[in-house]
């Protein structure tokens, strides 16, 4: 007879938080500016742990003591390992340092804290590096708020270690996908032709528009326009790379957008700040982001996905590391000589459809989006 098993009952996981958060869930991103005007995204601040101290009233006199252990962990200056901001519902008098490692945000409608549950309840929450909750203490914490979060801060590890293992990002490597003959072609019609500034999507009331900011990314392009030149291209794409996409990220790409080699240089301080692909209202139809890097000589100019670590990921010359448009990337800095690449997006018919139906996202004078057969894979470059 076969013993009966007996299954410990699940927690009340709604105990979990005094808040209503559940530890080890995802937090809510949210924006917001800085006491100083600067604006904020959450979730660009992975990589890092984030502390968000709701602290209701800052001139509060209990304030002072709460906030204590928490700005003697900042670093404004430094936002390497951790990242604070003090989120207040008024201005505070007192005077605090700001920096990328410390901010203060003024939520004056309490739309921040209601999404947190501290409404009324002042609380410091903690994120990880992938912005999952790991700790939230209440401000009537029976441990005693100061003493728990100091406790708490201590014990965080370097993000390396932030999992207890080694990370690795959802990154696929795929060597030889442009051959050695065609990088060397792209390389030098690039230096024939020249590139022109690269700009970055940005949203301002619910429009997107390209704007150019050398503090996040200073790169140059060069849009091939040669149908002969773009179908060998397309045709390397959709024999080498579609199909370990397909195998092993389960996705069919049918559409490539951005025909482009993009260089690096490191005589203008070439690099692109962290930074999602998917997250803009006219971008939102990008499903998978490729890098074909066209040379190596060159030194820094990596890949690296802050929410898995600091490693950095190269490509060989010719090959491809594709990753999800939805995850957090920045290229480090170049410190010799110049990086030529191939960067397009792939995504597919539905996605089309909804890069159509953004067109009324796209800020006037943005390149409007249509039924555009050049950016089709398999109809012209056949099956695989």
């Amino acid at each position: 007879m076969r013993p009966q098993r007996s299954f410990p009952t699940p927690p009340d996981r709604s105990a979990l938080s005094p808040s209503g958060l559940r530890l080890g869930d995802p937090a809510p991103w949210f924006s917001a500016l800085t006491r100083e005007g600067a604006a904020i995204d959450l979730h660009v601040d992975a990589g890092r742990w984030v502390v968000l101290a709701f602290a209701g009233q800052c001139d509060d006199p209990r304030a002072a003591h709460e906030l204590a252990p928490i700005l003697a962990a900042a670093r404004p200056e430094d936002d390497d390992h951790l990242v604070v901001y003090v989120i207040s519902d008024t201005a505070p008098a007192l005077g605090l340092p700001s920096g990328p490692g410390l901010g203060v945000v003024i939520d004056a409608d309490g739309a921040i804290a209601r999404r947190y549950g501290a409404e009324g309840t002042p609380r410091t929450v903690i994120l990880d590096p992938m912005l999952r909750v790991v700790a939230d203490i209440g401000w009537d914490d029976r441990a005693g708020h100061a003493d728990t979060v100091r406790a708490t801060l201590a014990s965080l590890p370097a993000v390396d270690q932030s999992c207890g293992v080694p990370m690795s990002a959802p990154a696929l490597m795929v060597p030889r996908v442009l051959d050695f003959p065609l990088c060397d072609l792209l390389v030098r019609l690039y230096d024939m032709v020249g590139g022109e500034e690269s700009g970055f999507l940005l949203d301002h009331d619910g429009k997107t528009a390209t704007v150019v900011d050398h503090r996040l990314k200073r790169r140059r392009d060069l849009v091939i326009a040669l149908p002969d030149l773009r179908e060998t291209i397309r045709d390397q794409v959709v024999r080498r790379l579609l199909p370990a996409i397909e195998r092993y990220f389960q996705f069919a790409a049918t559409r490539m957008d951005r025909y482009m080699v993009s260089c690096y240089d490191s005589a203008l301080g070439g690099h692109f700040f962290r930074h999602r692909d998917n997250v803009n209202a006219g971008a939102r139809h990008r499903r998978f982001a490729v890098t074909i890097n066209l040379n190596g000589d060159y030194d820094g100019c990596d890949l690296v996905f802050p929410e898995f670590g600091r490693r950095a990921y190269r490509a060989p010359v010719g090959g491809a590391i594709v990753f999800s448009c939805g995850a957090l990337h920045q290229v480090t800095p170049i410190r010799r000589g110049r990086r030529y690449a191939f960067i397009p997006f792939l995504y597919g018919e539905a996605d089309a459809a909804f890069r159509r139906a953004n067109n009324d996202l796209l800020q006037a004078g943005e390149a409007r989006y249509g039924d555009d057969a050049l950016d089709r894979l398999l109809p012209l470059s056949g099956a695989l």
